[in-house]
């Protein structure tokens, strides 16, 4: 070491002199030395946010959509998680759960948490609307993802979409093509809505009209409910009164179910009238019974007994929840499985990242065949129309509906080009 006293000439000339002996030993080594190899770019390992992978399914588990996707919802991601394996990047999965109660409170209580505390990666489910745009927002703001299986709002992809959300299974606009478009070529020009007072609602009323009057027809009529409305018959009755040709239901769970009741007692389905729930499922039509549901035209993305690959599927989910899977629980199955893959793909639960590869990778599976996730977070798949069967025409307790045409993905969904998302909305 030099010492702080040295004149400042000699303190110089020590380190120069210092230095030159140092460089010749390095020359002198370097010389030596064998030749130096190329070297890549070091590589790491995976990067997953505190160890382990963590999905939520956040659904209405008490109230009257409770048998749409609650439980069920649970028992296809549990499927999905087993089918994929315990790992993912060599990390583990976990699955939470919990009721939402149909109140955007709550759901929005339980996501914060979920998100600030427990170190979920990925909610999915989200039936309820305001709750899926509630939960796409937060994720959003909190670099999670939101995989909505539950709700059907196109403003979901449209006007509020969310480069971390994703619409999966379907949305008013598919159905209402899918349900619509054929009646109307078929002849049915003149149409009565009941609608539910909710986002979900006001999306049917805007995506059908276009349909039914860009096809020759008109709409006579329309009224709205409360959410969760016990007694529909003053609705059923106005709709009836109308002598419309199609009553169209624009409501869900308990609300839809109690809607048809009213109309099989009415006569409504036994007449010349149609009727059309446009958000009803093959779980509501067994709830309701062939007896009172036949003939009413329903649309879904995925029907139990479409295919070998979807009955093997229904047989382990009836298995376990004592009944057959319906287009939203098996969508429930679908998101988690992509997720996972497209983690394992990227290397990471960093959400850019997966996200980019859910869109990179087709979506395969025993629901979707095919299937894509567009950069306005719609899922595109097929959607078909059905008619529920009549009870002499069934030949077992799940043998419901009858397909009468299926629309491709393509046609069946909004064309990205009009979508007003304003991440691929042009300026």
């Amino acid at each position: 070491m030099t010492d702080a006293r040295q004149p400042a000439r000699r303190r110089t000339r020590s380190l120069r002199t210092g230095s030159l002996g140092a460089l010749a030993l390095a020359a002198l080594l370097g010389a030596l030395a064998p030749p130096a190899r190329a070297q890549g770019p070091a590589v790491q390992g995976p990067v997953i946010s505190g160890d382990v992978v963590r999905i939520g399914v956040l659904a209405d588990m008490s109230t009257g959509m409770a048998d749409n996707f609650g439980t069920g919802s649970v028992t296809a991601a549990r499927l999905a998680l087993e089918d994929f394996g315990p790992t993912v990047l060599g990390k583990r999965i976990d699955l939470v759960s919990a009721d939402h109660q149909s109140k955007p409170d709550v759901a929005m209580t339980l996501a914060r948490r979920w998100f600030d505390q427990d170190g979920v990666d990925m909610i999915t489910d989200l039936d309820n609307s305001a709750i899926a745009l509630g939960v796409q927002a937060l994720a959003k703001e909190k670099g999670r993802l939101a995989l909505i299986t539950g709700s059907g709002s196109t403003v979901i992809t449209g006007a509020q979409c969310s480069p971390n959300g994703a619409l999966w299974v379907i949305d008013t606009y598919a159905l209402a093509r899918t349900i619509a478009k054929p009646l109307v070529e078929g002849g049915e020009k003149s149409w009565f809505y009941v609608v539910a007072d909710i986002t979900l609602g006001k999306s049917f009323v805007a995506d059908v009209t276009p349909v039914v009057t860009g096809g020759g027809g008109k709409v006579v009529g329309q009224v709205f409910h409360p959410l969760l409305s016990p007694d529909l018959s003053s609705q059923i009755l106005q709709a009836q009164g109308s002598n419309a040709g199609v009553i169209a239901l624009f409501n869900v769970g308990g609300d839809a179910i109690n809607a048809v009741k009213q109309a099989s007692e009415f006569g409504v389905l036994g007449g010349r009238q149609k009727l059309a729930g446009f958000y009803m499922t093959a779980v509501d039509v067994r709830a309701l019974g062939l007896p009172v549901a036949g003939g009413m035209y329903v649309a879904e993305a995925f029907y139990w007994d479409q295919d070998e690959a979807a009955r093997a599927f229904a047989k382990r989910f009836y298995e376990r929840q004592r009944a057959m899977p319906n287009s939203y629980q098996a969508g429930v199955y679908s998101a988690v499985t992509h997720y996972l893959k497209a983690v394992r793909e990227a290397g990471t639960d960093a959400p850019d990242a997966v996200m980019a590869k859910m869109r990179e990778l087709p979506i395969e599976d025993f629901m979707t065949k095919g299937g894509r996730l567009r950069p306005d977070g719609r899922v595109i798949r097929d959607v078909s129309l059905f008619q529920v069967k009549r009870p002499e025409e069934s030949k077992g307790e799940w043998d419901l509906l009858k397909r009468v045409a299926t629309l491709p993905g393509a046609e069946a969904f909004r064309p990205i080009e009009a979508s007003d998302c304003p991440l691929v909305r042009k300026p």
